[in-house]
């Protein structure tokens, strides 16, 4: 008598969308680098820190040496996050991320790279001006460019750990989003309760693209990959109705009360 095979899977494996933060190197200066990523980490440690980072090295003109490459992984992972990538480039990245024993992302686009769409990819870069003061600067909310799908429309709480993408078109939660929970779109995102997690608008690099919550205490919002921490955004915000955009490539935030 012949026994059945059991087939059941001891792990099931499915592909989603993850918000990961690029790390886009500009110079290679490895100890101006850690430095920098640990003064991040003290300024929003539940944010930032044992944070995955993906390895960008396409701002540079000549792809870094084994041991430059291996001494910014070895010394970011000292500071408190943890490179999982690196993104994709030339034939020489990618003998690179091997040497490295890293994977290479090839499809990986971060959100200031905009000229072929993609899942979208938490690609951050941070703001260098202080949030607006004055609800005067405001402006209606322009059509967002390239949400041409009816807008998701989120009805329960978005929970700790939990992640809500809508691709290519904007995101309506009616509730709130919990501190550890990440909402993303493509388009613009409007929350009609708190927030208190992550907000990513624009995660194609929508320039356009603008976050309207009615309770604002957000661990990060993000537009085009501009971001703000909380640590970041002035007292006096938090707690109210906030609207985000970016106004010649800087983010502005301000109340709507």
């Amino acid at each position: 008598m012949s026994t059945a095979t059991d087939y059941a899977q001891a792990g099931e494996l499915k592909f989603g969308q993850v918000g990961i933060a690029n790390l886009r190197v500009r110079t290679l200066d490895v100890a101006q680098l850690v430095t920098e990523m640990r003064e991040r980490i003290q300024r929003a440690p539940n944010l930032f820190s044992r944070a995955a980072i993906v390895l960008d090295f396409g701002g540079l003109s000549h792809p870094p040496s084994h041991a430059s490459a291996q001494a910014l992984v070895d010394g970011l992972r000292s500071a408190g996050v943890l490179p999982v990538a690196v993104a994709y480039g030339t034939k020489e990245i990618d003998a690179l991320s091997q040497q490295l024993g890293l994977p290479l992302l090839a499809k990986f686009r971060a959100q200031y790279e905009r000229s072929e769409p993609s899942a979208p990819a938490a690609g951050l870069q941070p703001a260098t001006t202080q949030a607006a003061a004055s609800p005067a600067v405001a402006t209606p909310a322009p059509a967002t460019a390239g949400s041409s799908a009816p807008g998701l429309i989120q009805t329960t709480p978005v929970r700790s750990g939990q992640q809500v993408y809508a691709e290519q078109r904007d995101l309506t939660v009616l509730t709130t989003v919990g501190a550890g929970a990440e909402v993303l779109a493509d388009g613009s995102i409007h929350i009609y309760g708190a927030l208190r997690g992550r907000a990513l608008a624009g995660a194609q690099g929508n320039m356009e693209a603008r976050i309207f919550c009615r309770e604002f205490h957000a661990e990060l919002v993000s537009v085009a990959g501009q971001y703000k921490v909380l640590e970041d955004i002035p007292a006096e915000l938090r707690g109210k109705p906030v609207q985000v955009w970016l106004e010649h490539g800087q983010i502005k935030l301000v109340a709507m009360d």
